[in-house]
Protein backbone atom coordinates (compact mmCIF):
# COMPACT_ATOMS: atom_id res chain seq x y z
CA UNK A 1 0.00 0.00 0.00
CA UNK A 2 1.37 3.39 -0.91
CA UNK A 3 2.16 5.95 1.76
CA UNK A 4 -0.63 8.40 2.52
CA UNK A 5 -3.38 6.22 1.05
CA UNK A 6 -5.80 4.82 3.56
CA UNK A 7 -7.99 1.98 2.49
CA UNK A 8 -11.32 1.21 4.05
CA UNK A 9 -12.17 -1.63 1.72
CA UNK A 10 -11.70 0.47 -1.41
CA UNK A 11 -9.13 -0.25 -4.07
CA UNK A 12 -6.28 2.21 -4.58
CA UNK A 13 -6.56 4.46 -7.64
CA UNK A 14 -5.38 2.92 -10.90
CA UNK A 15 -2.02 4.18 -12.06
CA UNK A 16 -0.31 3.86 -15.36
CA UNK A 17 -1.52 4.02 -18.94
CA UNK A 18 -5.21 3.55 -19.61
CA UNK A 19 -5.64 -0.09 -20.38
CA UNK A 20 -8.11 -2.76 -19.49
CA UNK A 21 -8.17 -1.68 -15.84
CA UNK A 22 -9.38 1.78 -16.86
CA UNK A 23 -12.43 0.25 -18.56
CA UNK A 24 -13.62 -1.34 -15.33
CA UNK A 25 -15.82 0.20 -12.68
CA UNK A 26 -14.06 0.35 -9.33
CA UNK A 27 -14.83 -2.79 -7.38
CA UNK A 28 -16.20 -4.98 -10.14
CA UNK A 29 -15.39 -6.51 -13.50
CA UNK A 30 -18.10 -4.74 -15.47
CA UNK A 31 -16.90 -2.70 -18.45
CA UNK A 32 -17.50 1.02 -18.09
CA UNK A 33 -19.88 2.78 -20.46
CA UNK A 34 -18.29 3.92 -23.64
CA UNK A 35 -17.69 7.65 -23.86
CA UNK A 36 -20.52 9.36 -25.71
CA UNK A 37 -22.91 6.43 -25.12
CA UNK A 38 -26.15 7.33 -23.37
CA UNK A 39 -29.24 5.25 -22.81
CA UNK A 40 -32.33 6.21 -24.75
CA UNK A 41 -35.28 7.61 -22.86
CA UNK A 42 -37.06 4.29 -23.25
CA UNK A 43 -33.98 2.47 -21.89
CA UNK A 44 -33.78 4.83 -18.92
CA UNK A 45 -37.50 4.35 -18.24
CA UNK A 46 -37.15 0.57 -18.38
CA UNK A 47 -34.17 0.72 -16.02
CA UNK A 48 -36.25 2.73 -13.53
CA UNK A 49 -39.22 0.37 -13.93
CA UNK A 50 -37.01 -2.67 -13.35
CA UNK A 51 -36.36 -1.48 -9.79
CA UNK A 52 -39.98 -0.69 -8.83
CA UNK A 53 -43.26 0.50 -10.30
CA UNK A 54 -43.33 4.19 -11.24
CA UNK A 55 -46.29 6.33 -12.20
CA UNK A 56 -46.21 8.09 -15.53
CA UNK A 57 -45.81 11.47 -13.80
CA UNK A 58 -42.82 10.16 -11.82
CA UNK A 59 -41.16 8.95 -15.00
CA UNK A 60 -41.84 12.27 -16.72
CA UNK A 61 -40.22 14.14 -13.82
CA UNK A 62 -37.19 11.84 -13.65
CA UNK A 63 -36.59 11.63 -17.39
CA UNK A 64 -37.32 15.25 -18.39
CA UNK A 65 -33.66 16.36 -17.95
CA UNK A 66 -32.61 13.67 -20.46
CA UNK A 67 -35.07 14.67 -23.20
CA UNK A 68 -33.17 16.01 -26.20
CA UNK A 69 -36.05 16.95 -28.51
CA UNK A 70 -39.52 18.13 -27.46
CA UNK A 71 -42.14 15.38 -27.58
CA UNK A 72 -39.59 12.57 -27.49
CA UNK A 73 -40.30 11.73 -23.85
CA UNK A 74 -44.08 11.66 -24.32
CA UNK A 75 -43.72 9.37 -27.33
CA UNK A 76 -41.45 6.95 -25.43
CA UNK A 77 -43.79 6.88 -22.42
CA UNK A 78 -46.84 6.40 -24.67
CA UNK A 79 -45.17 3.36 -26.24
CA UNK A 80 -44.29 1.88 -22.86
CA UNK A 81 -47.79 2.51 -21.54
CA UNK A 82 -49.35 0.90 -24.64
CA UNK A 83 -47.21 -2.19 -24.03
CA UNK A 84 -48.28 -2.33 -20.37
CA UNK A 85 -44.95 -1.38 -18.82
CA UNK A 86 -46.38 1.74 -17.15
CA UNK A 87 -49.50 1.44 -15.03
CA UNK A 88 -50.60 3.98 -12.44
CA UNK A 89 -52.81 1.31 -10.83
CA UNK A 90 -49.81 -1.00 -10.35
CA UNK A 91 -47.77 1.90 -9.00
CA UNK A 92 -50.46 2.64 -6.40
CA UNK A 93 -50.74 -1.04 -5.44
CA UNK A 94 -46.98 -1.24 -5.12
CA UNK A 95 -46.81 1.73 -2.73
CA UNK A 96 -49.67 0.33 -0.66
CA UNK A 97 -48.07 -3.12 -0.53
CA UNK A 98 -44.63 -1.80 0.46
CA UNK A 99 -45.64 0.89 2.92
CA UNK A 100 -49.06 0.07 4.43
CA UNK A 101 -47.64 -2.10 7.20
CA UNK A 102 -45.67 0.87 8.55
CA UNK A 103 -47.72 3.95 7.66
CA UNK A 104 -51.20 5.32 8.18
CA UNK A 105 -53.64 6.54 5.60
CA UNK A 106 -52.50 10.16 5.89
CA UNK A 107 -48.89 9.43 4.93
CA UNK A 108 -49.87 6.90 2.26
CA UNK A 109 -52.26 9.40 0.69
CA UNK A 110 -49.50 12.01 0.68
CA UNK A 111 -47.04 9.59 -0.98
CA UNK A 112 -49.55 8.57 -3.66
CA UNK A 113 -50.34 12.21 -4.43
CA UNK A 114 -46.62 13.03 -4.60
CA UNK A 115 -46.26 10.35 -7.27
CA UNK A 116 -48.76 12.25 -9.41
CA UNK A 117 -51.50 9.65 -9.28
CA UNK A 118 -55.08 10.54 -10.19
CA UNK A 119 -57.27 11.68 -7.27
CA UNK A 120 -59.84 8.94 -7.94
CA UNK A 121 -57.12 6.29 -7.85
CA UNK A 122 -55.80 7.70 -4.55
CA UNK A 123 -59.27 7.76 -2.96
CA UNK A 124 -59.92 4.19 -4.17
CA UNK A 125 -56.65 3.06 -2.54
CA UNK A 126 -57.60 4.83 0.70
CA UNK A 127 -60.97 3.03 0.74
CA UNK A 128 -59.21 -0.33 0.64
CA UNK A 129 -57.11 0.64 3.68
CA UNK A 130 -59.87 2.06 5.86
CA UNK A 131 -60.87 -1.27 7.38
CA UNK A 132 -57.39 -2.15 8.57
CA UNK A 133 -56.24 1.25 9.85
CA UNK A 134 -56.63 0.54 13.59
CA UNK A 135 -55.10 -2.93 13.26
CA UNK A 136 -52.10 -1.57 11.34
CA UNK A 137 -51.63 1.27 13.84
CA UNK A 138 -51.73 -1.22 16.71
CA UNK A 139 -49.06 -3.35 15.06
CA UNK A 140 -46.79 -0.33 14.44
CA UNK A 141 -47.31 0.73 18.06
CA UNK A 142 -46.55 -2.80 19.36
CA UNK A 143 -43.32 -3.01 17.38
CA UNK A 144 -42.14 0.32 18.77
CA UNK A 145 -43.42 0.24 22.34
CA UNK A 146 -43.69 -3.52 23.04
CA UNK A 147 -47.26 -3.35 24.37
CA UNK A 148 -46.27 -0.86 27.08
CA UNK A 149 -49.24 1.46 27.60
CA UNK A 150 -48.39 5.08 28.38
CA UNK A 151 -47.59 5.60 32.09
CA UNK A 152 -48.26 9.33 32.19
CA UNK A 153 -49.33 12.24 30.01
CA UNK A 154 -45.82 12.84 28.67
CA UNK A 155 -45.46 9.22 27.58
CA UNK A 156 -48.95 9.30 26.04
CA UNK A 157 -48.01 12.43 24.09
CA UNK A 158 -44.78 10.80 22.89
CA UNK A 159 -46.58 7.68 21.68
CA UNK A 160 -49.29 9.82 20.05
CA UNK A 161 -46.67 11.88 18.19
CA UNK A 162 -44.98 8.68 17.03
CA UNK A 163 -48.20 7.37 15.47
CA UNK A 164 -49.22 10.77 14.11
CA UNK A 165 -45.85 11.15 12.37
CA UNK A 166 -46.57 7.91 10.56
CA UNK A 167 -49.87 9.21 9.22
CA UNK A 168 -52.39 7.71 11.62
CA UNK A 169 -55.39 9.91 12.50
CA UNK A 170 -56.39 11.17 15.93
CA UNK A 171 -59.30 8.77 16.42
CA UNK A 172 -57.16 5.77 15.45
CA UNK A 173 -54.41 6.90 17.85
CA UNK A 174 -56.93 7.22 20.70
CA UNK A 175 -58.21 3.69 20.04
CA UNK A 176 -54.70 2.23 19.97
CA UNK A 177 -53.58 3.96 23.16
CA UNK A 178 -56.84 3.10 24.92
CA UNK A 179 -56.07 -0.60 24.52
CA UNK A 180 -58.28 -3.41 23.26
CA UNK A 181 -61.49 -1.39 22.90
CA UNK A 182 -62.69 -0.31 19.49
CA UNK A 183 -61.02 -2.85 17.21
CA UNK A 184 -64.01 -3.07 14.88
CA UNK A 185 -63.39 0.33 13.18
Amino acid sequence: MSAGFRSFGARPPQEGPPGEAALLHPGDARPARKPGFALSLKGRALRLLSNREHSRKELERKLAPHEETPGELQKALDELQAKGFISDERAAESVIHRRASRLGMGRLKQELQAKGLDASLVSQAMETLKGTEVERAREVWRRRFADQPPRDAAERARQSRFLAARGFGGEVIRKVLAGGAGEDD
